[in-house]
């Protein structure tokens, strides 16, 4: 089995276009930030939604694709690892940030019918 140490499986749609940079090695990263929304009836009937967002970052082939085929709106399964960073601001104080990192993709959008 593989490891389940550190593994995120996320499915939603895309809040923006993807912002793809280069580095000076040629490497590409791509960053993402994918909507997640769970939809439930409360304890009335009524139907309640919370929409969690979540900022992903993509590097190489990965990179590469999610350039070539998301956009804004689209859906999109993705597989990953949480890595956590911190830096300090610019007014000195620590800041914390979770991004997942995009290890494969699959794209859930229908082709349409032309």
């Amino acid at each position: 089995m593989k490891s389940l140490k550190n593994k995120v499986q996320l499915i939603g749609h895309l809040g923006f276009d993807p912002e793809i940079k280069t580095l000076a090695n040629g490497t590409k990263i791509a960053r993402i930030n994918l909507a997640t929304t769970d939809y439930w009836k409360d304890t009335k009937g009524e139907k309640q939604s919370d929409t969690q967002w979540h900022r992903l970052s993509a590097w190489g082939k990965t990179a590469e694709i999610v350039a070539q085929y998301l956009k804004k709106g689209s859906q999109v399964m993705v597989e990953g690892r949480l890595k956590y960073d911190e830096y300090l601001d610019k007014e000195g104080q620590k800041r914390y940030t979770t991004e997942i990192v995009v290890n494969d993709l699959m794209l859930l959008d229908k082709k349409d019918a032309a």
